[in-house]
């Protein structure tokens, strides 16, 4: 150490200096001068060592000014958190939130949604099956739109425009015969859970809502219903319009992409995949329209019919997962079910217990189309079989709950809960109500799903 307190440092700390820069033995100057702007020189010694003064330690200034700090901040926080705690729980007291929150993997998305498929060739002429017209299926004349160009998330606008489809009565009395009937497909899982009253009102507003005389149910199943009191009734009351039958996906799948393919077993626990399956393979055999099971009908399916289509899977555009199979039409051996076909046995199998096959898979579909040329198949907007799934100012109310007294969560359907009112009007324009399995739950007693709609299939097959 040197005089002063002053630690010896070796010239060579400092590469830029050079004899010349160093002051002269004699010079009475300090070591180190400090100015004003904090700045200072340095006068440096004839020997190849400087010194350097030892760093000060923190002011009573300067540590008071500190714990002044800390002080302020933890009062803040002792008013900030209490007063934000409150305003939040006053928040959840006041309002429903509302948020919908989805995270997709980027490798994800760059491998399963932005490739785009390339078509096949199904809809090559000499590879159509007679059964299916072309021309008009891609381009023949139609009676209504069922597509509205528009979100349609204000208001009633989307019931609205549903009500614009009007129904159309039969100009024909001949009788037809079943097999030559629009066939309606539906599918309940045996292994799964046992056909009772929940599930009979599916039945009940298919029978109550459609044109029995140009329609007929098939309720598929993958094993024997077995005896069943409900089912027995109505093949008994409804024999040219009702059936039973069992899946046989491998004989389904003759012809197609996915013959002997081993993606015919997937299977799972909620049905959705064998689900998913099914719902194609019995509309390209059949053709007509699938209903899932979990639905309930309001009105004549029969205007929408003359067009091929999916469903929007709710009003908030998803991005990857737009579309939905819950209400679908196409025609026998449809071009479209043949190319999906073919993009389910090249692409990634599906994740099980997902719904890769739906919404997925139709998304792919239907850019695959644009992307060749060709017209796409429609998408119904989201309120015509599925208005739960949307803004909470105006979906359709809980099914599975009481009418709420107060009107706090009837959202724009206060005080028009009643027949003849708003929402009884909203679902005579739409076409369904996809109630998204929940069969553990039932309709609340004097609730407007009982109401509105469970007494009026009651009342109606009563006259029939």
């Amino acid at each position: 150490m040197s005089r002063g307190g002053y630690e010896r440092l070796p010239m060579y700390a400092f590469p830029d200096s050079s004899p010349r820069q160093r002051h002269s033995p004699r010079s009475s100057s300090p070591p180190f001068l400090f100015t004003s702007a904090s700045t200072f020189h340095l006068n440096f010694p004839s020997h190849d060592t400087i010194t350097l003064p030892r760093p000060r330690s923190r002011s009573h200034s300067q540590q008071s000014h500190f714990h002044l700090k800390t002080r302020s901040i933890i009062t803040l926080l002792k008013f900030v958190l209490p007063a934000s705690l409150f305003l939040l729980l006053l928040g959840f007291y006041l309002y429903e939130p509302h948020l919908e929150l989805a995270f997709y993997s980027r490798t994800w998305t760059q491998k399963q949604i932005f490739p785009v498929p390339r078509l096949s060739g199904c809809f090559d002429e000499a590879r159509v099956n007679p059964t299916y017209n072309l021309t008009d299926g891609l381009h023949g004349p139609r009676r209504t739109e069922v597509q509205a160009g528009m979100s349609l998330r204000m208001g009633i606008d989307c019931y609205d425009f549903a009500g614009t489809i009007q129904s159309v009565p039969p100009t024909s009395t001949a009788f037809i015969p079943p097999d030559e009937r629009t066939q309606y497909h539906t599918y309940w899982r045996n292994d799964l859970a046992e056909f009772g009253p929940r599930q009979e009102w599916m039945l009940k507003s298919f029978f109550a809502t459609q044109n029995l005389a140009t329609s007929r149910l098939v309720l598929w199943s993958n094993g024997d219903l077995g005896p069943n009191d409900i089912l027995n009734r109505y093949k008994s009351t409804f024999s040219n319009s009702f059936t039973l039958r069992v899946v046989d996906i491998p004989t389904l799948a003759r012809g197609t992409d996915l013959e002997g393919s081993p993606l015919l077993v997937q299977k799972d626990k909620k049905a959705w995949v064998d689900g998913d399956l099914v719902r194609l393979l019995l509309l390209w055999n059949f053709g007509g329209v699938w209903v899932d099971m979990d639905s309930l009908l309001t009105r004549d399916l029969d205007p929408l019919l003359e067009h091929e289509f999916v469903t929007q899977w709710d009003c908030y555009d998803k991005l990857y997962q737009p579309l939905n199979g819950a209400l679908m039409r196409f025609k026998q051996h449809s071009p479209y079910l043949c190319e999906a076909f073919h993009i389910m046995s090249t692409a990634d199998a599906p994740r099980p217990g997902s719904t890769d096959w739906g919404s997925l898979l139709y998304l792919k579909l239907w850019r695959a189309l644009v992307a060749g040329g060709i017209p796409p198949f429609k998408v119904l907007p989201f309120c015509f079989s599925d208005a739960r799934s949307c803004r909470l100012d105006n979906r359709l109310p809980d099914p599975f709950e009481a009418d709420d007294v107060r009107g706090n969560r009837m959202g724009m359907w206060n005080g028009g809960m009643g027949e003849r009112g708003k929402l009884d009007e909203a679902l005579h324009n739409i076409f369904g109500v996809h109630l998204h399995n929940q069969w553990e739950k039932g309709f609340p007693e004097g609730g407007w799903v009982e109401r509105l709609l469970l007494k009026g299939y009651d009342n109606r097959l009563q006259s029939k």
